[in-house]
């Protein structure tokens, strides 16, 4: 059940600051979760700072807390690839900052809503971002957003002129422009960022990747605004 004020209004998690001010997220998925601070520590060089572990990658549960610990407030780290409530429940007991799942379950929205933690639900359809959207989401996933474009934002928000998305999935370095003119409230990037950063890959190389596609973001930001 979503989570209600005392005049009844929804209240939906919000935004972090940080993904309100870098407006990119970093999925990583490698062999083992073990692998992650080194690629961390180079995307956060770059200015991508929200970082999503998936749980498709053995270890998250064990490197969760160690990360939190060796980042702090420098990065906000969020658990992906979350299909079931009691896993979601886990990640926010082991104090995950966001949830992302590639479904629209409404036993997970709910108990992210409950606990005032930003929750980000996929879907495709419709009806399930607008699903996702009504359960109280942070912003819904639209994934796979390579499948649909850019312009399947301004779509969407013909009948749901509110609705926040994050596209995710087949998003290349060079489409981010075209989502944030559309309206997405960030992209989420995953093999186009990373590249073969997890295969023993420069890692100077993935921080010159995180600050283009940050000043790809902040440039467009910045054109959208003083066109108002």
């Amino acid at each position: 059940m979503a989570r209600l004020d005392d005049q009844g209004t929804l209240l939906r998690p919000t935004p972090s600051a940080i993904l309100s001010a870098t407006r990119v997220v970093s999925v990583l998925r490698a062999g083992h979760a073990s692998q992650y601070a080194p690629v961390i520590e180079a995307l956060q060089l770059g200015g991508i700072r929200s970082i999503e572990l998936t749980l498709s990658t053995p270890g998250v549960w064990d490197e969760l807390p160690l990360l939190q610990e060796r980042f702090g407030d420098t990065v906000e780290i969020g658990v992906g690839t979350v299909t079931t409530a009691a896993e979601a429940e886990t990640a926010l007991d082991l104090g995950a900052a966001y949830i992302v799942t590639p479904v629209t379950d409404p036993d997970i929205i709910s108990a992210c809503v409950r606990r005032g933690v930003a929750v980000y639900p996929g879907g495709l359809t419709p009806t399930e971002l607008h699903a996702g959207w009504k359960l109280g989401a942070t912003a819904v996933k639209v994934f796979p957003a390579s499948n649909v474009g850019a312009g399947y934002i301004s779509q969407l928000r013909g009948p749901f002129p509110d609705i926040e998305v994050i596209p995710s999935g087949g998003v290349d370095i060079d489409d981010v422009p075209a989502w944030i003119r559309a309206g997405a409230l960030a992209v989420s990037m995953g093999g186009p960022l990373l590249g073969d950063a997890f295969k023993g890959g420069d890692l100077l190389d993935l921080t010159a990747r995180a600050r283009r596609v940050r000043e790809l973001v902040d440039q467009t930001a910045e054109q959208l605004g003083a066109a108002r």
